[in-house]
């Protein structure tokens, strides 16, 4: 038996529950309506001096997919305010199956174009061959998707968060003590500290996260017709409505002159449109580079004038793991060449 399977057959036998929940049944068999639902996250402690999680150098991992979105927008997160030598974190491996996320395989490291931060299972900080592991750890009980990120803490041994919004934000201002006098990052926050500030990046976060970040899944995951033309259309008002925003900003920005949280939670949908959404998720109307000028120009300022953005952006992952885990969309694995570049270079 190859090392692959073998590991596969035993995580599988030590992790299995009867009461699991099928990781790629996207929209139930039985659903009326078609249409996909997410997942509301399960763990939603803090991190803040008063807590049981208080911040602490070297205290606590995050584990992200670099396919994921919503994991994605911690990884900015993380690099904008200069925490990578205070908080670690590690990627699972792209392929998602019906166990889920699993950390690769030791034969994979020398090939698929690993980055470091791609563990080989057993992952060292909880032993875990599989992300679900890493729940069943936190919680043995726990009976829901198994989803990145997850904010670990390493000394009581349990999942702090996973909701990608509010490990954002902790990270905007937690962790700042931690930051030496001087650096740019100390005190940088990307959500306000202006109420007025607060109130429109919130009402951007609201329709952008249902029409655009969540709106994607939901045409591309509609078993219905009516469910995805509903979904697509209002997706494609939505950009139409950000193109609008950016051709009148006094910036570069949504807000204008200044980067916020509403900026990096729209990003790593938009650079995962032209090279994914487009034909994995029927997005299909428009695309980003020949039909938006304004969202093409913010979004290549962000990728090639802000590093965070750039080295938190895999497009081999992002392209192998939509269209070589969602077999129910793509049963023969194929994955397009195109459109080339992933991304094109910014205007001279």
């Amino acid at each position: 038996m190859s090392t692959e399977a073998s590991v596969n057959e035993a995580t599988k036998a030590s992790t299995s529950r009867k009461d699991e929940k099928k990781v790629t049944d996207w929209v139930p068999k039985d659903s009326k309506t078609g249409e996909f639902v997410r997942q509301v996250s399960s763990f939603r402690s803090t991190i803040s001096p008063d807590s049981p999680h208080p911040p602490e150098a070297y205290r606590y991992h995050l584990f992200v997919s670099y396919a994921c979105p919503w994991a994605h927008r911690t990884l900015i997160t993380l690099h904008l305010k200069n925490l990578l030598p205070y908080i670690s974190y590690s990627a699972v491996h792209w392929h998602l199956g019906s166990d889920g996320w699993r950390f690769a395989y030791p034969n994979e490291q020398h090939h698929d174009n690993l980055d470091p931060h791609v563990v080989v299972a057993p992952e060292a900080i909880t032993g875990a061959h599989f992300l679900k592991d890493v729940y069943y750890k936190a919680e043995e009980g726990y009976n829901a998707r198994f989803t990145v990120p997850v904010l670990w803490d390493k000394k009581q041994n349990t999942i702090v968060n996973n909701e990608s919004s509010e490990i954002i934000r902790m990270l905007y201002t937690e962790f700042d003590s931690l930051l030496p006098d001087g650096d740019k990052a100390k005190g940088t926050t990307y959500y306000g500290p202006e109420e007025e500030v607060k109130k429109k990046i919130d009402e951007i976060n609201e329709w952008v996260y249902d029409k655009i970040n969540n709106g994607v899944y939901k045409s591309g995951f509609a078993t219905t017709q009516e469910a995805y033309e509903r979904n697509v259309l209002a997706l494609f008002e939505a950009l139409d409505r950000v193109e609008e925003i950016l051709k009148i900003s006094d910036g570069p920005y949504l807000l204008g002159k200044e980067l916020t949280e509403a900026d990096i939670r729209l990003f790593p949908t938009i650079i995962r449109f032209d090279p994914v959404y487009v034909q994995h998720f029927k997005c299909n109307i428009k695309m980003i580079r020949h039909d938006y000028p304004a969202i093409h120009t913010w979004l290549r300022h962000l990728y090639w004038d802000i590093p965070a953005f750039r080295e938190t952006t895999n497009f081999e992952h992002i392209k192998k793991h939509y269209t070589k885990s969602h077999a129910q969309l793509n049963p023969f694995g194929i994955t397009p060449v195109g459109p080339e570049p992933d991304i094109a270079e910014k205007d001279a």
